[in-house]
C-alpha cells in the first residue's frame, strides 16, 4: 500500500461529507502486504478509528508484523481486531481456531478489542456446502469456548451463497463483516438484517488498502468491541 496515496485519499474521502463522517467509523485492514512502517497517528488523524490486522493463516502461518500492527493501531488509539484467513482444506476449524488464538487471535472485553473475525474467501476448497457450515461452526464454537464471543464473520454474498449454500445459521449470533465493493452493500447473506462491517473498497493499483466503515459511528463500534 502507497501510504502517501492512502493518506491523501482519507483527507479528501473523510471531509468531502461532514455528515458521512459523523454518521460512519472508518477503518482499515492490513496484513504482511503493507509491510511495518504504518504511521498510525496519522491514520487516526484523517478519520480512521479501527483497524483489523491479520494474524494467522491455516495452522503454519502467523503474519510477521502482526505484534508490530496491533500495538501500533493500540498505540494511537484506534479500536483494533485480529483476523484469521481460513483454509478449510487444511486442518479442521476447531484447529484453526486455537491456532488463532494462540497467536494473537484472542479477545479482551476491555472496549478497545474487536472480537477475532474469520476471513472466507477465495473458493470452496473443495467442500460441499453442509461441510463448510460445519467447518464454520467448528471455528467458531471452539473459539467462542475460549473467547466467550462468536468470531466476526467477513466474506461476500455470493461466496456465501456459492459455498454455504445460504446458511442462515449464523446471522442471529455472528456479527458479519461484508465485502462489498461498490457504491451500496447490495444484498446481505441469508440470516442478517444488517453488516456490523462492510468492506467498502479494496486494493487495486494506486487505489489505497482495504477500507471499512461501520454505520452508526463511534457508538456503533463500540458496541461490536463489547459485544452487546
Amino acid at each position: 500500500m502507497r501510504l502517501a496515496t492512502f493518506v491523501a485519499f482519507l483527507a479528501i474521502s473523510t471531509t468531502a461529507s461532514p455528515v458521512e463522517k459523523r454518521a460512519d467509523a472508518f477503518g482499515i485492514d492490513i496484513s504482511s502486504h503493507q509491510g511495518s512502517n504504518i504511521k498510525w497517528s496519522t491514520l487516526k488523524s484523517h478519520g480512521i478509528s479501527f483497524a483489523y490486522v491479520k494474524a494467522t493463516e491455516g495452522r503454519n502461518y502467523v503474519n510477521p508484523y502482526f505484534k508490530n500492527h496491533y500495538d501500533g493501531a493500540k498505540k494511537a488509539g484506534l479500536l483494533h481486531g485480529p483476523f484469521h484467513f481460513a483454509r478449510p482444506s487444511a486442518s479442521s476449524g476447531s484447529a484453526q481456531a486455537s491456532y488463532f488464538i494462540s497467536h494473537g487471535g484472542s479477545w479482551s472485553a476491555d472496549g478497545h478489542t474487536l472480537p477475532g473475525a474469520l476471513d472466507l474467501e477465495g473458493g470452496c476448497a473443495g467442500l460441499t456446502k453442509s461441510a463448510m457450515v460445519s467447518w464454520i461452526k467448528s471455528f467458531s464454537s471452539q473459539y467462542h469456548s475460549s473467547e466467550k464471543r462468536y468470531p466476526v464473520l467477513y466474506i461476500t454474498t455470493n461466496w456465501w451463497k456459492s459455498c454455504t449454500g445460504n446458511s442462515a445459521a449464523f446471522g442471529s449470533s455472528h456479527p458479519l463483516w461484508l465485502a462489498s465493493w461498490a457504491s451500496s452493500m447490495g444484498p446481505l447473506p441469508a440470516g442478517w438484517r444488517s453488516a456490523a462491517i462492510w468492506q467498502y473498497s479494496k486494493e487495486t493499483g494506486s487505489t489505497p488498502g482495504d477500507q471499512d466503515r461501520v454505520s452508526g459511528g463511534s457508538a456503533a463500534l463500540k458496541k461490536l468491541a463489547l459485544g452487546h
